[in-house]
């Protein structure tokens, strides 16, 4: 490389530098879907024990109420 003029040696490096500059460009892309994917699966995740909590909060309010703890002693 120490035969290279200058020139040549910042245009290899300005040519190194794009193309890693490109591949962090397609990873963050991946990156940035797989956020969005995980986002969407938690929101899911999360309606869903939403609708399932309110189901047993239904089931639970059609429960009989519990006799009192304390009873005559009569």
């Amino acid at each position: 490389m120490s035969n290279q003029s200058p020139i040549d040696q910042i245009a290899e490096r300005v040519e190194r530098l794009l193309l890693r500059h490109a591949e962090l460009q397609r990873t963050n892309a991946l990156l940035t879907s797989q956020v969005e994917s995980l986002t969407r699966e938690r929101d899911s995740y999360k309606s869903r024990l939403s609708a399932a909590r309110a189901r047993v909060d239904a089931l639970l309010e059609k429960l009989p109420e519990t006799p009192a703890a304390h009873k005559d002693p009569s």
